[in-house]
């Protein structure tokens, strides 16, 4: 598994030891933190090697001999830049760590002759279309470097079924929040607490409203259509069940529970930042259809997410 040590990646670690999988993580611990596998390290069929996922020659050598002694089934591509800020910053941040990482994957896996592929894209590749967005919605046309890399991946992803993969899934994540997270709007405004916490600044106008999914149940999603989606190529929408929540309730959630009586400051405007889309509706019908739905609201994804953050931080902002 690439990425392997990040806030999602660490989590489905955790859920694929208790099926009774090996796991070999892989993470360059650029976002990832060891201290997110603490529990995996426990664990006798779990190996790590810290290692930039870019590096084909290096890391051919290694998975070259840890698959000839336990051969490699599936591999769990989530290695990418995870702050889509940082990335319009700097358009070579998603090409190099969103785009190049799933396109050296690939040509691993040729070169292993690993077959099975679950890519972990996002929904930030349909960029600012209007309507109900499902799994056949296009063209895209993402406004962020980071969707664009995303869609540019599946495309790779498409490709390689053409020529050496046997199957894979592409799953198409909302927001997610939850423990272990490192980047996103619910650990931004706690660390802007942290700094002043009298005033809560929050990008935007606060109408940004999308779905937030807990990470829990993002992993139970996941494992769902891996275990259950068996076509040539598996597209899968991953997302709350019509809910959403607005970026103001998201603020007075934080500030009641981490600085009651701190004022909240809007910057203004539509977007929060160059390249986020404000708000989308985002159709998980396909995977209702196959048999899985969430049990948490957009809003109570938030709530618990908010108070197992603030636990993690030692309880206030």
């Amino acid at each position: 598994m690439t990425g392997a040590a990040g806030f999602i990646g660490s989590h489905l670690v955790d859920r694929l030891l208790e099926r009774g999988w090996g796991v070999l993580g892989m993470d360059n611990l650029r976002l990832g933190r060891t201290s997110n596998l603490r529990k995996a390290f426990e664990h006798a069929e779990f190996s790590f090697i810290e290692a930039d996922v870019n590096n084909y020659d290096a890391n051919l050598r290694r998975l070259r001999d840890f698959h000839a002694r336990r051969p490699i089934d599936t591999v769990w591509h989530l290695a990418a830049n995870s702050d889509i800020r940082a990335g319009a910053l700097d358009p070579q941040v998603d090409f190099e760590h969103t785009f190049l990482t799933t396109f050296t994957v690939l040509k691993l896996m040729r070169a292993l002759g690993v077959r099975r592929l679950a890519f972990s894209s996002s929904s930030a590749i349909y960029g600012m279309r209007p309507g109900l967005l499902d799994e056949d919605t296009g063209p895209c046309f993402p406004v962020s470097n980071y969707g664009a890399m995303k869609l540019a991946s599946e495309g790779a992803v498409s490709a390689g079924l053409e020529t050496h993969l046997e199957r894979a899934w592409i799953l198409r994540f909302p927001n997610v929040v939850g423990s272990r997270g490192t980047h996103g709007v619910i650990f931004d405004l706690l660390q802007k607490l942290r700094a002043d916490p009298a005033v809560l600044e929050v990008l935007g106008d606060g109408r940004q409203e999308k779905p937030y999914l807990h990470v829990s149940e993002l992993v139970d999603a996941m494992l769902f259509i891996v275990d259950r989606a068996c076509e040539k190529l598996n597209c899968y929408n991953i997302g709350t069940d019509g809910t959403a929540t607005i970026v103001s309730r998201i603020a007075e959630t934080v500030v009641r529970a981490a600085a009651p009586g701190a004022t909240i400051r809007y910057t203004g405007g539509a977007q929060g930042w160059p390249g986020d889309v404000p708000r989308f509706q985002y159709s998980i019908e396909r995977l209702r259809r196959l048999g899985w739905t969430p049990a948490l609201t957009s809003d109570q994804a938030i709530e618990r997410a908010v108070e197992e953050l603030l636990g993690e931080s030692g309880g206030q902002g």
